[in-house]
């Protein structure tokens, strides 16, 4: 399982064991003695802390989320390509890529983590959780400024499908430009007045009798972006738990995953100068 990373920030404290306390005060104390105990407090370079180890402000702490009862997620990835640089692997629905809330152990991050058995693997860019589809990871530090220079200078081509309503009055192709900003709950974006800071080009794929199959081509990587514009234009994607609305807090209905698939990657290869074209083998139904 790869740790988790928190640079101890300013403050009062004689121990890392008192930062930590005071950084996560709904973890109680014991729980972190009992981490600290087994060897799951770590510093940057690897080496286990003990329980008295001295704060030192800006020392970079490792340490491993632990869940009681994770939920286990019953969908299992594929590993389209892995090799010394790159790994590509295509996602299901509802799990997420790397650590958030009460899922640890069953990320997209870890499963790959154990399966291919190298834990210098990062992610090179986020799907949400409820979105399935490739998602490229880094395999070899030594490379990986080169893939993610991809993704910060566009030089990688996305491309998502969405089943959603039918937009009869519009005309496609079309480029949907507005202004992506926090919203509420704090989970949510929304769309605001101002200067244009996400696009996405928009067209049709086939008509379905109650609903359209989209293909989105995101040319910006906001949050939530492809989900947001298809809500803007009154079209909100299939299942959407979120958009336009909150929907009522349940749990995962796995017969209702969100109808989005990140459909396909291009690009050149930054290490070798090959093209590569990854598809998805998922299908949207």
């Amino acid at each position: 399982m790869t740790p988790s990373r928190l640079q101890l920030p300013p403050g009062p404290w004689g121990t890392v064991l008192d930062c930590l306390c005071a950084r996560f005060p709904a973890i109680p104390r014991e729980t972190w003695i009992d981490r600290f105990n087994r060897g799951c407090v770590l510093d940057a370079a690897g080496a286990v802390l003990p329980l008295d180890a001295q704060y030192r402000l800006g020392e970079e702490v490792h340490y491993f989320r632990e869940v009681v009862d994770e939920p286990v997620i019953p969908f299992v990835e594929s590993v389209l390509h892995a090799d010394a640089d790159l790994v590509v692997a295509d996602k299901p629905h509802v799990l997420p890529v790397t650590p958030v809330g009460v899922y640890v152990r069953e990320t997209l991050l870890a499963r790959l983590v154990q399966r291919l058995g190298n834990p210098d693997l990062v992610p090179l860019h986020r799907i949400d959780r409820d979105t399935a589809g490739l998602v490229l990871f880094s395999a070899n530090p030594a490379t990986r400024a080169a893939y993610q220079a991809l993704f910060r200078e566009r030089r990688i081509h996305k491309r998502y499908e969405a089943i959603a309503p039918p937009l009869p009055g519009v005309s496609f192709p079309l480029v949907r430009a507005t202004r992506i900003e926090r919203g509420e709950p704090f989970f949510r974006m929304r769309e605001v007045a101002g200067v244009p800071n996400s696009e996405t080009r928009i067209e049709v794929l086939t008509v379905e009798g109650a609903v359209w199959r989209y293909g989105l081509e995101p040319v910006t990587g906001r949050k939530h972006q492809l989900r947001v514009h298809m809500a803007g234009l009154r079209a909100p994607i299939v299942n959407d738990r979120w958009y336009p609305e909150v929907g009522e807090a349940t749990a995962d209905d796995y017969s209702r995953p969100l109808k989005l698939l990140a459909r396909s990657l291009e690009f050149v290869d930054p290490v070798n100068g090959v093209e590569r074209r990854f598809e998805s083998e998922r299908r949207l139904s």
